[in-house]
């Protein structure tokens, strides 16, 4: 059996985070130049002073081939933190070797340590891997449709609102 690990990102994974980031763009059929996040981002975001994620490494062997990335959100209903998964993958080359289970198990264990109620997640319609998140529990909210807003929508949203009480930059 291969040997498997999962653990925390460090700062010396901002690199491996990005690649992996890229190749989960290639597997979702979008071009590269769709990923914008640089070592750099990710560095900041996600082990500077106003940390915005964090994330886990799976390694096959001793190699990095798959991650998450995660951040709190909040529920007013439950009056508690969840945990949000932005991404979890993991290379074609390292599946069968459990390690998405093992990545989702760690995310589990995180939520629950930390006194989580929920842990959300998006899944593309036509991903075979949403037949194992409905095996172990994680269901598709048929009633809850996603929406976004993006730049530069964001920027002319933003000039209508009032800002007389928003600090300025």
């Amino acid at each position: 059996m291969s040997k498997t690990l999962i653990r925390p990102a460090t700062p010396a994974d901002a690199a491996t985070i990005v690649s992996l980031v890229q190749a989960l763009a290639i597997y979702e059929n979008e071009p590269l130049t769709s990923v914008k996040i640089t070592p750099e981002d990710v560095l900041r975001d996600g082990f500077g002073p106003e940390r915005r994620f964090e994330a886990l490494i799976a390694e096959l062997e001793g190699e990095p081939v798959g991650f998450a990335l995660f951040f709190h959100n909040y529920s007013t209903w439950e009056g508690r933190a969840g945990i949000y998964v932005e991404d979890l993958f993991v290379l074609e080359r390292a599946r069968g070797n459990g390690l998405g289970r093992q990545l989702i198990t760690a995310l589990a264990a995180i939520a629950d340590a930390r006194g989580c109620k929920r842990l959300d997640l998006n899944v593309l319609d036509w991903n075979p891997t949403r037949d194992f998140y409905h095996r172990i529990g994680i269901n598709h909210l048929k009633e809850w449709l996603p929406y976004r807003i993006t730049q530069p929508a964001i920027a002319a949203l933003a000039a209508q609102a009032d800002r007389a009480w928003f600090p300025r930059p």
